[in-house]
């Protein structure tokens, strides 16, 4: 079985740089004609970003949105069994019919607000496939994505949206290249494929407190006079040149290297309330401080990301791409514990939104909301039928939450599955794979197009991100956004 942990790139190289990655294997060799050609300031007015929120090891969907009429709910609590939902106790959403885990609470007054929206049965696809075609099609065709159900591999083909999981690229690094950002993705923490592009991978940071820079070489380091000749030879080692391409270039990127960590190291290591810090923001992530620290790690993440966009002017360019993460959700047993509403599944939502609901509201304190909207992705949606150890097993299509100011939220989009196991949804016909594995009715690739075209991607260069969105014909856009 593979492992349900991000496939992550390398990013401690040298003994020059700390935590945060090498910024050199960061930057990467391609960046060098955008630097060349001068960083620009963030056009405030214009400046948009996306920021994925990837869970690891497969959310199970079916319990974080929940159908709350009487008949569908009856069928999903006669699958469900221990682990289904009361009616009552799911937190409903205004509008619809349909429940969060009470765990997200958190998350409610957003989606009242109109920043929070739901996206049923999204997965990998490279074409519309109905349960028939799913069933006839050879093996080996390119109408079904590569190695279903397994982590590494739908977590390839969620972060590429390509259909093949041996991509070497990610549909948010392809995006950034080919909207020619002067970033590439920044992801915080860890990375997996969704930032990388053919010539950049993306920039990793570190959550705040920690130093991003080169060891004994910081401002502060300087006021030591061995430091100081150490940052000199430094310096006059990169800037020569050798007439060798690759030794220059290896130089070159050093230099820039240098130049980011000076630009961006106080802002990624200040922490709430320093000379850094935006009293707006730490007043969002209050409640989740302990010792005047952001304490849970999915939303220390988000902590440093709502700093970067505070911030965009030095951060720079009007168009940027972030990737947080949090991991856990391979729930194979024991996802309850004493009752549907609480236990290890109910502990990473309870997260999950408390970490969305916080960044949210530093963005509305900032005037941001409507300039910044943040997506879910994960491995793939888990089984709807449970299994024998009060767990679920993984599946295929799953459901999603979109939140920010210029989302059409407090609505669902997408079609919910049909919850018949065994029915026109469900890939399982022996009595044995009857397991509510759903055929999903959207693709990553109308997801990813939604978010990109209000990014300001046009539909040519939809088509160059998104390799597989013209098989979709017209439907290019699932209307959340």
């Amino acid at each position: 079985m593979a492992s349900s942990s991000p496939r992550s790139v390398d990013a401690r190289r040298r003994w020059l740089l700390r935590s945060g990655g090498a910024l050199a294997a960061a930057l990467g060799a391609g960046s060098l004609g955008n630097l060349l050609m001068g960083m620009k300031p963030a056009h405030a007015a214009d400046y948009k970003a996306l920021v994925c929120v990837f869970l690891y090891g497969g959310n199970d969907g079916m319990n974080m949105v929940v159908p709350t009429d009487q008949s569908r709910h009856g069928q999903y609590a006669a699958v469900r069994g221990s682990l289904a939902l009361p009616q009552a106790q799911l937190l409903p959403l205004n509008g619809s019919s349909y429940g969060l885990h009470p765990a997200m609470e958190a998350l409610l007054p957003h989606w009242n607000q109109g920043q929070l929206a739901a996206l049923f049965n999204t997965g990998p696809l490279t074409a519309p496939l109905k349960k028939k075609q799913y069933l006839n099609a050879a093996e080996g065709s390119t109408l079904i994505p590569d190695s279903l159900f397994s982590h590494s591999d739908q977590q390839a083909l969620w972060d590429s949206s390509s259909g093949d999981s041996r991509s070497r690229t990610g549909w948010g690094g392809r995006a950034s290249a080919v909207l020619g950002t002067i970033n590439p993705v920044i992801a915080i923490g860890s990375n997996g494929l969704f930032g990388i592009e053919d010539l950049r991978v993306p920039l990793v940071l570190p959550t705040a407190g920690s130093i991003f820079g080169a060891y004994g070489l910081q401002a502060d380091d300087l006021n030591w006079e061995p430091n100081q000749r150490r940052k000199t030879a430094v310096d006059a080692l990169y800037a020569q040149t050798s007439g060798v391409a690759l030794r220059d270039t290896y130089s070159a990127i050093q230099r820039d290297a240098f130049a980011m960590s000076a630009r961006l190291g106080e802002l990624v290591s200040s922490v709430p309330g320093d000379a850094q810090a935006v009293p707006l923001i730490d007043a969002a992530f209050a409640p989740l401080m302990v010792n005047g620290l952001v304490s849970e790690p999915t939303a220390a993440q988000f902590y440093q990301v709502a700093k970067l966009i505070a911030q965009n002017a030095v951060v720079q360019g009007n168009r940027q791409i972030f990737s947080v993460s949090q991991g856990g959700f391979d729930t194979h047993s024991g996802q309850v514990s004493g009752s549907a509403a609480a236990g290890p599944h109910a502990d990473l939502l309870a997260a999950l939104a408390r970490a969305m609901a916080a960044f949210q509201r530093a963005l509305d304190a900032l005037g941001l909301a409507g300039q910044v909207t943040t997506f879910t992705q994960s491995d793939f949606g888990r089984t709807f039928a449970p299994n024998a150890t009060s767990g679920t097993d993984h599946a295929w299509g799953n459901h999603h939450l979109v939140m920010g100011g210029a989302v059409k939220g407090g609505h669902t989009y997408g079609i919910y599955p049909n919850l018949s196991l065994g029915g026109p949804d469900d890939v399982g016909v022996e009595s044995w794979e009857l397991q509510g594995r759903w055929i999903p009715t959207s693709s990553v690739d109308q997801y990813a197009a939604t978010l990109l075209r209000w990014f300001g991607a046009s539909d040519s260069q939809l088509n160059t991100i998104l390799p597989n969105l013209p098989n979709f014909g017209t439907a290019r856009s699932l209307g959340f956004l």
